[in-house]
């Protein structure tokens, strides 16, 4: 991550806190593992931006590092010039999320040789970063000292805010096969993903088949897949012909998606694959999650942004989820569920194997009633861990020309559950109202989830600075 800096300074007042204030943000940003891009003392007064030329050289600066910055920081060691602070990011025109920072007065130090006022400048240049017409992100105190707990924990929110932005901005994703006919949940909007920055490759399944079947077992990519595939989960069970045109047909869209560029994929199933090609492709989807390269159902392009955009936010993988089922009673608990494809980072950890997860390899029971079991293995079972999680779900709202987005937090349980697949007991708080906002507003039963607390970055990138309509549930409340 790497970060433009200002340092903002307003002349009549006390201008050495600009020096005190400039060291104590840059060592802060090195221990938080950021880099830094930001005018010296040699470039202006204490590296600070007051003046035209110091916006200026500032913007310059901004300009030679243009694809390296993710994010510019202001910082307010005293009130600061707010028109310098504007012109600097206008000129710079970097279109990158900004966060505001000021520095808090000591209530022993306010005399005018002491007194910085950032409390008041801040609001200045907020004001006039909305007369520029220029998105910014504030920090969660008003003032706030960059050594604080409270500063480093808007550094992580920002860093997420800067990864979903940065991350959503060119990326293209993968569709392999046609939506299932009996899915038109799943159907999405190409053209306006495609004005948001989201581009889609697509393939048909015959394609991805025909170039399996010219791979003979003893190549030796099919060989180095399988083994990835059986180090990766306990495949006790499944028939070595199953585990061989999985390696034909991971090694395919693994070489698909490098020669396409793409960063995520979500593959037709339901039941095409099983009935034509003979296995299920959900551990190829589980190990392509885990390695941060999303995964996503029944060509559900949507919710493939949705765990994309969760992937980016918290670093970890995303898995993608049906809201399946109540929990009892319980109004606030639910089950979700699916085949799965779910990584297997999320599932709880073996009580016997310690540092490895109670999942497996197995068939799906629901496919293997119309298919045949010898034609559903590959599916990856077992329970998601209990801890915070956050969910998310994408939609293109194609008559309203829209994307619409939910989002919130809640928590996996140890509630008892005894099922198959890939599953776990949900708590959310105000369940009934997140479920009847889902149906009311036309959402899809798909959900994507990532075991992170990451939902105010998701509001704050999508709302804010892609212009996305989200609802944030817990906000809402």
């Amino acid at each position: 991550m790497t970060l433009g800096i200002i340092i903002g300074n307003r002349g009549f007042f006390p201008d050495y806190l600009c020096e005190t204030g400039r060291a104590s943000i840059l060592k802060v940003l090195e221990q938080e593992g950021i880099r830094s891009v930001a005018l010296t003392t040699e470039d202006t007064k204490y590296g600070s931006v007051e003046s035209l030329e110091d916006a200026r050289k500032c913007a310059r600066l901004f300009k030679t590092h243009y694809d390296e910055i993710d994010g510019v920081l202001v910082s307010l060691p005293n009130f600061g010039d707010e028109r310098a602070v504007a012109n600097t990011l206008r000129w710079a025109d970097l279109d990158v999320p900004i966060l505001i920072q000021a520095f808090p007065d000591d209530p022993e130090k306010m005399t005018i040789a002491d007194r910085g006022d950032a409390f008041c400048g801040k609001m200045s240049v907020c004001n006039n970063l909305t007369q520029y017409g220029i998105k910014y992100t504030l920090t969660g105190h008003h003032t706030v000292k960059p050594e604080s707990e409270a500063f480093r924990s808007d550094l992580q929110r920002f860093e997420s805010i800067c990864r979903i932005v940065g991350g959503l901005a060119g990326v293209r994703i993968g569709l392999i096969g046609a939506r299932p006919a009996a899915f038109n949940t799943v159907r999405f909007s190409e053209k306006l993903f495609e004005r948001a920055g989201i581009s889609t490759e697509t393939i048909d399944l015959s394609e991805i088949f025909g170039r399996a079947d010219r791979f003979e077992d003893k190549d030796p990519k099919i060989k180095a897949k399988r083994e990835e595939i059986e180090d990766y989960v306990s495949t006790e069970g499944i028939p070595a012909k199953s585990l061989g045109k999985m390696a034909k047909l991971g090694v395919v869209i693994d070489d698909w998606m490098q020669e396409q560029d793409l960063a995520a994929s979500t593959i037709q199933c339901w039941t095409s694959m099983e009935e034509y090609y003979g296995v299920m492709p959900c551990a190829l989807m589980s190990i392509m999650s885990s390695k941060l390269l999303p995964s996503a159902c029944e060509t559900d392009a949507a919710g493939l942004v949705g765990m994309y955009a969760l992937m980016l936010a918290s670093g970890k993988p995303s898995a993608i989820v049906d809201w399946n089922n109540n929990y009892g009673d319980d109004l606030n608990k639910c089950v979700l569920f699916h085949c799965s494809n779910l990584p297997k980072d999320v599932f709880e950890e073996d009580s016997v194997r310690k540092g490895c997860r109670a999942c497996h390899m197995d068939y799906q029971e629901i496919i293997a009633g119309n298919v045949g079991q010898e034609n559903a293995f590959g599916t990856i079972s077992g329970r998601i861990q209990a801890g915070p999680f956050t969910y998310c779900r994408i939609s293109t709202d194609d008559l309203a020309g829209k994307i619409s987005v939910y989002v919130g937090e809640g928590k996996m349980t140890d509630d008892a559950l005894d099922t198959f697949g890939g599953y776990g007991v949900a708590h959310v708080p105000n369940l009934q109202k997140l479920l009847q906002y889902i149906c009311e507003n036309g959402f899809e039963h798909h959900v994507a989830i990532n075991l992170s607390q990451t939902a105010l970055a998701v509001d704050e990138a999508l709302s804010k600075y892609l212009d996305w309509a989200v609802h944030h549930h817990n906000k809402a409340g």
